[in-house]
């Protein structure tokens, strides 16, 4: 309202001024005098204006003619497209003020000015696969979900842009909460472009909570074929993947395929806990008691842990506990003043009620570290 008022005052001032100047020109003296082959032509102020506007009026024209029939005269010596390009570049050039336009609002979180910008760009360029991600990310902005999608599928139908419109209508999925949809797109759209980071990073949170182990170890290592993570990292979480992928496994009845995940996982990581304790059950079960204690004790040396005690114990459940003591001293000696290889050796010598050296290997801990 206050927009309409201002432009019809301004409207109101500019017809008073051109108004003004006339009559100001029509009262004033002399003019200008024109002398063409020999005969003078006398213009008066105001007439003198009009003739100057016309003059530059005509050198336009005289401009475009020029144009023209410079485009002609190209289009005769076989450039097909020198008229068509002639009449386009008016329409480029204004195509390509709206695109700028619109860029700045979408930077400035203008989206629906920003639409319109992108819709007078359409109108103008031949270029669709700039418009219309303009257009989907400026009704993103804007809250227009159903444009924005229209805007991503006319994307997909252009195989530059392919990737963009099927992240784009991704992303969307995500946001709706439908995980399924997401999870078909974003597979496709790793597929067109592994090396986009987000992407797969996307993919692979989406495989574990589908519990999709295998797809996820796969996504893992074409990230690290494509150097978006370090090796070391990695092996860590390919350790971890086929770690879930041994328990599901179990869980399953599918024995032999849990057996080579869980060494798989421990060959991956021999530090993570987990997996030494599973690999360790793994080749008990295969009757490979000399590897299940190998991977133990390279866990132990990195960690000490309960759980791999335990499993320590399970390779010879029926020890006397004074055999355990001396069995166990392959742990033992690896980190004999850790807090867990005391504790340890307390409950040893507590199972064989040698109760003063149990005091003993506990030691200060009671006070230094209690638990």
């Amino acid at each position: 309202m206050i927009w309409s008022l201002i432009k019809i005052v301004l409207f109101v001032i500019i017809v008073a001024a051109l108004a003004y100047g006339a009559a100001y020109l029509l009262d004033s003296q002399g003019g200008l005098q024109v002398t063409v082959m020999g005969t003078e032509y006398n213009f008066g102020p105001l007439q003198s204006v009009i003739a100057v506007l016309l003059l530059v009026l005509a050198v336009w024209l005289l401009f475009k003619i020029l144009g023209l029939l410079v485009a002609t005269w190209k289009f005769l010596n076989g450039d097909e497209t020198a008229i068509s390009r002639h009449f386009d570049r008016n329409r480029e050039k204004k195509g390509l003020e709206a695109l700028s336009d619109g860029l700045m609002a979408l930077a400035s979180g203008e989206g629906r000015v920003a639409m319109n910008k992108a819709a007078k760009a359409d109108r103008y360029l031949n270029r669709p696969e700039v418009t219309n991600l303009l257009t989907a990310q400026a009704a993103e902005m804007a809250g227009d979900r159903r444009k924005a999608e229209e805007s991503y599928r006319k994307l997909i139908e252009n195989e530059r842009t392919r990737f963009v419109g099927v992240r784009g209508i991704m992303r969307q999925k995500l946001a709706e909460g439908d995980t399924e949809t997401a999870y078909q797109l974003a597979q496709k759209a790793f597929a067109l472009k592994p090396k986009h980071a987000e992407t797969g990073d996307t993919l692979l949170k989406l495989q574990a909570n589908r519990e999709d182990w295998s797809g996820a170890r796969n996504t893992l290592s074409t990230k690290l074929k494509h150097g978006q993570i370090p090796r070391d990292l990695h092996k860590r979480r390919d350790a971890v993947l086929a770690l879930s992928e041994a328990k599901e496994d179990i869980a399953a009845g599918r024995t032999q395929e849990a057996q080579e995940s869980a060494i798989e996982a421990n060959r991956l990581s021999p530090d993570l806990i987990p997996a030494a304790v599973m690999a360790a059950h793994a080749y008990l079960d295969q009757g490979k008691k000399r590897q299940a204690s190998r991977v133990l004790r390279k866990a132990w040396e990195a960690q000490p842990h309960p759980d791999l005690a335990a499993a320590f114990a399970a390779i010879e459940p029926d020890e006397t506990p004074q055999q355990r003591i001396k069995r166990f001293g392959a742990l033992t000696r690896l980190q004999p003043d850790h807090p867990e290889t005391r504790m340890l050796l307390a409950e040893l010598h507590v199972a064989a009620e040698d109760f003063p050296q149990a005091r003993r290997s506990l030691g200060d801990l009671v006070e230094s570290e209690p638990t």
